[in-house]
């Protein structure tokens, strides 16, 4: 496998929590990427779903530096037109009356997480703090995302789970009906889990989800981090389905096309609670992140690149679902919606995203044992083309080193 690592010396003052691949990149160009010693990958990756428009788009490249040379940061005791400029657009295509903005997705959770629980305590019901979410989901790293996601891993060694968070089966709506009780605040939820296996909520149970809890007076919330901005085919995945808008969303990663930026969404009657003084951020909608963050928006919600991000999909769909045929003793399922793909392997998935390296090739892992591929949304058909071939001669050497 060729691969380029950093000094030891470099890596020995790096705190160990991830496990890296082996491989270090210098520069990167649309769906490409260029290793510190040379060599280019075909990126399937884009940062997890984040580089939407690719490496180094020209359009975000002019935002950054237009406004980098005008002002950076300011705090929040200002007020920052460029966050009014940005908050109008989601406003503007989206359920949405207000927008908190953040750094990430996990503090655009944190956010909402609060507004729930705060709406019920203004409302004079503060016992109803329960969150119910759905195994196998991931809604960020910090203390309340790791409790509110489907994943026990996440909490090992950190004490005890906190109060308010129930798991249930991802999908299974009369459990949630019998869950939902006079603590329930709220029911969170990824449309599409990314890393959960990219598992998808069909159109109906979206909208049935929708009519659970409104009938039972808790907000629901739709985590679309990763399945927002564009990634179905759709600005946000939600919106495949007629009535199934949320009370609260979150969104991040392609929001920003690689710049630090997130962003909690809500109706008027969903934040009613979130006040002065009940919430903030230091960094949260700086000049700087929201200029790249309006450019991204205004590249990414465009009928042209929504309907590319369809077309493709459905050529990858149709050839991945072919390689299933050919190798159904490597590829066992093919899922999720949109270019939040992920295909479930009978191998070990880390194994077989080394072997994609190896062919210059960049997928990422997956829970249920699968590798996602997550291209920017502009990927055109010839790159989707090379990327199929190149998933191809994987499951060619998966094979032989099954037989040797």
């Amino acid at each position: 496998m060729s691969t380029a690592t950093s000094s030891n010396s470099s890596q020995h003052h790096i705190m160990g929590v991830y496990n890296r691949a082996p491989l270090a990149f210098e520069r990167g160009r649309g769906a490409r990427l260029f290793s510190t010693t040379g060599e280019e990958y075909l990126d399937c990756v884009a940062g997890i779903a984040t580089c939407g428009l690719g490496h180094a788009h020209p359009v975000l490249v002019d935002a950054l530096k237009t406004q980098g040379e005008k002002l950076w940061h300011v705090s929040n005791i200002y007020t920052i037109p460029e966050q009014e400029v940005l908050a109008d657009k989601l406003c503007a295509a989206t359920f949405a009356d207000v927008v908190f903005f953040t750094n990430s997705g996990t503090e655009a959770i944190e956010c909402a997480l609060k507004a729930a629980r705060r709406y019920h305590a203004v409302a004079g019901n503060p016992e109803r703090i329960d969150i119910i979410g759905f195994d196998g989901s991931f809604h960020g790293r910090s203390y309340a995302a790791v409790n509110a996601s489907g994943n026990a891993g996440y909490l090992d060694g950190f004490g005890p789970r906190l109060p308010g968070f129930i798991q249930l089966q991802f999908g299974d709506l009369e459990a949630l009906k019998a869950a939902i009780g006079p603590t329930t605040a709220g029911v969170i939820i990824e449309p599409v889990q990314g890393e959960g296996g990219a598992r998808a909520l069909t159109e109906a149970q979206l909208v049935e989800l929708r009519q659970i809890t409104r009938e039972a007076g808790v907000l629901l919330i739709f985590d679309e981090v990763q399945s927002g901005m564009g990634r179905t085919g759709k600005l946000f995945a939600h919106e495949w389905a007629d009535g199934a808008e949320p009370d609260i969303m979150c969104v991040a990663k392609a929001l920003g096309g690689g710049f630090p930026v997130g962003a909690c969404l809500a109706t008027h009657e969903g934040a009613k609670g979130m006040t002065p003084g009940t919430h903030g951020s230091t960094y949260g909608g700086n000049p700087l992140a929201m200029a790249v963050g309006t450019a991204a928006f205004d590249a990414i919600n465009t009928p042209e690149l929504l309907d590319n991000v369809k077309t493709v999909a459905g050529y990858f769909t149709q050839q991945l679902n072919g390689l299933k045929d050919r190798f159904p003793d490597v590829v066992l399922d093919v899922r999720g919606k949109g270019l939040l793909i992920g295909i479930k392997l009978a191998s070990n998935n880390r194994e077989f995203m080394g072997l994609a390296r190896d062919q210059q090739l960049l997928v990422a892992g997956g829970g249920d044992n699968c590798v996602r591929l997550l291209p920017p949304l502009n990927l055109t058909l010839a790159e989707a083309q090379e990327a199929v071939a190149k998933l191809e001669k994987t499951c060619e050497v998966v094979r032989a080193q099954a037989a040797a």
